[in-house]
């Protein structure tokens, strides 16, 4: 047990290690090299960067030291200990890639990842952004700024991870366009990243979790079931029906699951009865034991009569 658990703690700083990499090379190798920037804290020490000269790793370490307290609080102290990592980690590669040096990283022209198109850098950047932060996020850490503020208001309230960033990433990347320098298609790029990272974000988050609502039609309901509530120790409710054409009574099993759960449970059936009738509708939120926490908000303090 021992043992499992440091493998596993390894494991989760390694894949947190990878996801950093991932996050500041969609920086410093592809949006920053072509004046481009995304939303969040980062875009905010870009922009900041831009205005006053002090590079961007000094402005996006010195803010997410201030936030980490709210997060050692808030979210835990694991996840403290792994953003602390995941910060200074990202402070360490910001300084590095972005040092002349390692300029042939850079997507410019001339260089092995240049990109031709100037419409793709955005979509590379956003794409490499989000899988850098779900395999971040994932493994219970973040690399801070809106990172941990969304996190803290998905702890409170029913709003996406990507969501969030986007009404926040908005903001940021609005204000590019008061940069001197700068023009309305640098922020229209900026959008770009923005969706394509929100998007992605969720999709690699979101999609671990989804949860499909199963109908079974069998003539085996009983071994279906079972296999359901002692195999997969899921609930299951049997519905009352009526076939209306032989007019005969009969139970529909009805079963919530993950969608990562979907395949395996497809395939048992079909192995007890291969004439079963199975439907599978999407469900977006899905509240109780085994699925989400119902998220109300913080509650409101009443007023005096």
């Amino acid at each position: 047990m021992a043992r499992s658990k440091v493998l596993a703690y390894i494991y989760d700083y390694f894949v947190i290690s990878l996801g950093v990499v991932l996050f500041v090379m969609a920086w410093q190798c592809f949006l920053l090299p072509n004046n481009m920037i995304d939303g969040g804290l980062t875009g905010a020490s870009a922009l900041l960067a831009m205005v006053t000269g002090v590079s961007v790793d000094i402005w996006y370490f010195g803010i997410n030291v201030l936030l980490l307290v709210l997060a050692w609080f808030v979210l835990g102290k694991g996840f403290g200990v792994k953003t602390v990592y995941a910060i200074v980690l990202s402070t360490l590669l910001f300084r590095i890639l972005g040092n002349e040096n390692m300029s042939w990283l850079w997507s410019v022209e001339g260089n092995v990842l240049h990109v031709k198109e100037a419409i793709l850098v955005p979509v590379i950047g956003g794409l490499m952004e989000a899988v850098g932060l779900a395999m971040i996020i994932m493994r219970g850490g973040s690399t801070g700024g809106t990172d941990i503020l969304a996190l803290i208001v998905n702890k409170f309230w029913p709003i996406t991870v990507g969501r969030f960033y986007l009404y926040a990433d908005f903001v940021v990347i609005t204000l590019l366009i008061l940069v001197p320098g700068h023009c309305f298609t640098d922020v229209v790029y900026g959008y770009v990243t923005m969706g394509v990272c929100a998007f992605v974000l969720d999709l690699i988050i979101l999609g671990k979790d989804s949860t499909v609502q199963v109908i079974i039609f069998s003539d085996k309901i009983n071994e279906i079931a079972d296999y359901i509530t002692k195999d997969m120790e899921r609930g299951v409710t049997a519905l009352k029906a009526v076939g209306w054409y032989t007019q005969t009574d009969r139970l529909v099993l009805m079963v919530m699951i993950r969608r990562t759960e979907l395949s395996d449970l497809v395939k048992s059936i079909k192995e007890v009865d291969d004439k079963a009738f199975v439907t599978v509708v999407p469900a977006n939120n899905v509240f109780g034991e085994g699925f989400d926490e119902i998220k109300v908000g913080l509650p409101r303090k009443k007023k005096n009569q």
